[in-house]
């Protein structure tokens, strides 16, 4: 029996002179031609626009394949109307994020890390939205621009709603919108020394917690991590720690300094007593929680993994093997830490070569 991807192919072979291709997203089929714009759209040219024609199934290819025939008639005779296919764009906004959510966890397994990913990245957003009006393109620019410019809030603002306006067959490109956010345009914050951090170490009186304060600067961990680890092998003395699951899975990290692994007793496990039937992001803000509200840490706690990344650089660690340890793509270790990068990294990484190099000196 032909699969649906065939049914197109060779649909859109027998359409190949009417300037209309049939296309897939997710489990909708639609017609994709240059059309007219839209009323209330941004663009007030013809371009290329998506026209949600029928369920992607076999009688949905049959039934695309004739609309489409029909598009082309009605835009030779110019008797095309938009009112004949607009039909999402009618939809209640609440209805069609509930739709959006419903596909969403359809295409994945429903658990704590595909939970918190809806929440943080989609949720967050939708919410701003009126649930009530039918989706626009000028509804979604609207959310977008009352974000800041230029912020990671934007570009995720930017981001969800584009996915929500393909979904819904909106015509609507936010990246003009995007600014120029990126991880490096983030301004670092002053990180703790290693002295300090084995003072405060010294200074947590549950030693639970002062467990996992050892944890986090020895290892770089995730706040979470912290609590799926393989507890045997530091318990047997192993000073290679195993993150078991957790936000990138499993992955072995280093201790830099190594002789914290003794210093802090980390040998000697203790864990916390919460609740870690949750999702990631609840687990994690439990130990920030903790830190800021008990301890009083003068920084933030993420910042022991920030400090690890960067302890890295001064013991000469290649920074593709850093990434992995910290379970990062190297893309996004480099984006995140070359602001942390000082002269000092860097005359340090000079020194390290030259003492390495056997390179004759050059003549005087």
């Amino acid at each position: 029996m032909k699969n649906i991807e065939h049914r197109i192919k060779e649909a859109n072979g027998r359409l190949r002179n009417f300037g209309i291709n049939i296309e897939q997203i997710r489990s909708r089929l639609y017609l994709r031609a240059t059309l007219p714009p839209k009323p209330r759209a941004i663009k007030n040219e013809w371009h290329q626009q998506r026209i949600n024609i029928a369920v992607a199934n076999s009688d949905g290819v049959k039934l695309a394949e004739q609309s489409a025939k029909v598009l082309r008639l009605q835009l030779d005779t110019k008797t095309f109307d938009w009112s004949n296919y607009v039909q999402l764009e009618s939809k209640a906004i609440g209805q069609i994020v509930r739709e959006f959510e419903e596909d969403y966890f359809q295409r994945r397994a429903k658990n704590f890390k595909s939970e918190s990913t809806w929440r943080v990245e989609y949720a967050t957003v939708f919410k701003v939205l009126d649930f009530d009006s039918p989706l626009t393109a000028e509804i979604l620019k609207t959310a977008i621009l009352g974000t800041e410019p230029d912020t990671r809030t934007r570009k995720r603002f930017c981001s969800t709603l584009g996915i929500l306006a393909r979904f819904a067959g909106i015509n609507f490109d936010p990246r003009k919108y995007s600014g120029s956010y990126s991880p490096k345009s983030r301004k670092p914050r002053d990180l703790p020394t290693d002295k300090l951090i084995v003072e405060l170490h010294s200074e947590i009186e549950d030693y639970k917690w002062r467990w996992v304060f050892g944890m986090l600067a020895t290892y770089g961990l995730r706040n979470h991590e912290v609590f799926f680890l393989d507890l045997k092998e530091l318990m047997a003395g192993n000073k290679v720690v195993s993150v078991l699951q957790g936000k990138t899975g499993y992955r072995t990290i280093w201790p830099y300094h190594p002789e914290w692994f003794d210093q802090f007793s980390l040998q000697d496990v203790k864990i916390p007593d919460i609740n870690c039937d949750r999702n990631n992001s609840y687990i994690g803000g439990t130990v920030t929680q903790r830190f800021r509200r008990n301890e009083r840490l003068p920084f933030k706690v993420y910042d022991l993994r920030h400090c690890w990344a960067i302890r890295t650089l001064d013991y000469g660690v290649d920074i593709s093997l850093a990434a992995q340890q910290m379970g990062h793509s190297l893309a996004v270790h480099s984006n995140l830490y070359h602001a942390w990068v000082s002269v000092e990294h860097h005359q340090r990484a000079f020194d390290l070569a030259i003492n390495k190099s056997d390179r004759p000196l050059p003549p005087k």
